[in-house]
C-alpha cells in the first residue's frame, strides 16, 4: 500500500520534475497539514530551497488566498498546493502560471485520494490525454448523452482544448493532482446533463441531479444545496455564477471506481464532468467565486457526430 511519502515522491519527482537548484513553495492549510508536510519533505530531499506556508482553509472553492501566499506562488520556480478549498481557479494561481511558475493544486485532497491518485503511471495517462485530444480538438460541436438522461451539446468555438496530464515540467505548466483529463471552457452549450456520480457538497450521490442549460448558462438546478451555492455566488457576481464553465473528459485509467472525491472522480477514465461558474482560469472569460464540477457516468461522447473512443479504467 503506497504511503504519503510514496505519493509525495511521485508528485515531486515524476509530475513536477523538481531540480536541485530550484525554489519550491508548498501551500497548505490547517486541515491538509499532513499532506503538505509530506510534500515538503519530498521536495526537501531534492532541493534545499523549499518553503511551506500554512493558513486557515478558505471559505469556498475559488476564494483568493492571503496576499503573502499569492506572492510566494508567483516568486517560486514550482509550487504544490494541497488545500481544503481549491486554488485552481484563483487569480493568484493563474498569475503565478502566467509568470512562468509551474505547479500543481490538490484541492480537497485526502490521504486516501492522495495515495490512490498518485499511485499511477503518468506517462500512460499522458498518452490517453493525447488520444482523446486528437479526437475532439477540431470539432465544432461536442454532444454528450447517457442512459440516465444527459443530452447536451457544447460549442467550443474559439476556446482551446487543454489537457491535464500530471506532467508539469515546463515553465508555466499547471496541473490538478491527481491528474488525467482533457477539457475545454465552451463558448456555449444547450441541453440537459444529469450528474449521477459525484458532486459537491454531497460527495458520491444517491440521487441523480438534473441541470438544464440554454445559451451557455444553467437555467434550472434540481438540487436545493447546489442551487443555494450558485445563488449565493450570484448575489456577488450576478449571472456569471450560472455560467456553463467546463466540459471535461477523464483519462486516468488507474481510477477504477468513484470514491466521492471530485478531485479524483473527475479524472476517472470513461467519465465526463461538467462545471458551473468560473472558467477564467481554464481558457474562458467568466470570473466567479465558485467552480462546481459534477461527474457523469458512462457517457457517449460525439465530436461532430463521430463517437469518441474513451479510455477505460484498468
Amino acid at each position: 500500500m503506497p504511503t504519503l511519502r510514496d505519493a509525495a515522491d511521485t508528485a515531486v519527482v515524476q509530475c513536477l520534475g523538481i531540480e536541485t537548484d530550484e525554489t519550491v513553495v508548498v501551500v497548505t492549510d490547517d486541515e491538509r497539514r499532513r499532506i503538505g508536510e509530506a510534500l515538503y519533505d519530498a521536495a526537501a530531499a531534492v532541493t534545499d530551497d523549499v518553503t511551506i506556508l500554512r493558513y486557515p482553509p478558505g471559505e469556498q472553492h475559488g476564494a483568493e488566498p492571503p496576499a503573502p501566499v499569492a506572492a510566494a506562488l508567483r516568486d517560486a520556480d514550482a509550487f504544490l498546493a494541497p488545500t481544503t478549498k481549491s486554488l485552481s481557479h484563483t487569480r493568484a494561481r493563474s498569475r503565478a502560471s502566467d509568470a512562468g511558475v509551474r505547479g500543481a493544486t490538490l484541492p480537497g485532497i485526502t490521504a486516501d485520494v492522495f495515495t490512490t491518485g498518485l499511485d499511477a503511471d503518468y506517462a500512460t495517462i499522458r498518452r490517453h490525454c493525447a488520444d482523446v485530444l486528437a479526437q475532439v480538438r477540431d470539432a465544432d460541436e461536442i454532444r454528450v448523452t447517457t442512459e440516465a438522461g444527459t443530452d447536451i451539446t457544447f460549442e467550443p468555438g474559439a476556446r482551446e482544448w487543454r489537457q491535464d496530464t500530471g506532467m508539469v515540467h515546463e515553465p508555466g505548466d499547471f496541473s490538478n493532482l491527481p491528474a488525467g483529463e482533457v477539457f475545454v471552457a465552451p463558448e456555449s452549450a444547450d441541453g440537459t446533463y444529469v450528474v449521477d456520480g459525484t458532486m459537491m457538497p454531497h460527495g458520491l450521490l444517491d440521487t441523480d441531479l438534473r441541470f438544464e442549460v440554454a445559451d451557455g448558462y444553467v437555467t434550472d438546478i434540481s438540487d436545493d444545496a447546489v442551487r443555494a451555492e450558485v445563488e449565493a455566488a450570484a448575489d456577488e457576481v450576478g449571472d456569471a455564477a450560472y455560467n456553463l464553465a467546463e466540459l471535461g473528459i477523464g483519462t486516468n485509467v488507474a481510477v477504477t471506481e468513484l470514491v466521492g472525491s471530485v478531485l479524483l472522480d473527475e479524472k476517472a477514465a470513461g467519465t465526463v464532468h461538467v462545471a458551473i461558474g468560473d472558467d477564467a482560469g481554464i481558457g474562458g472569460d467568466t470570473d466567479a467565486p465558485l467552480h462546481l464540477d459534477g461527474i457523469v457516468r458512462e457517457p457517449t461522447v460525439y465530436a461532430d457526430g463521430e463517437a469518441v473512443r474513451l479510455p477505460e479504467s484498468e
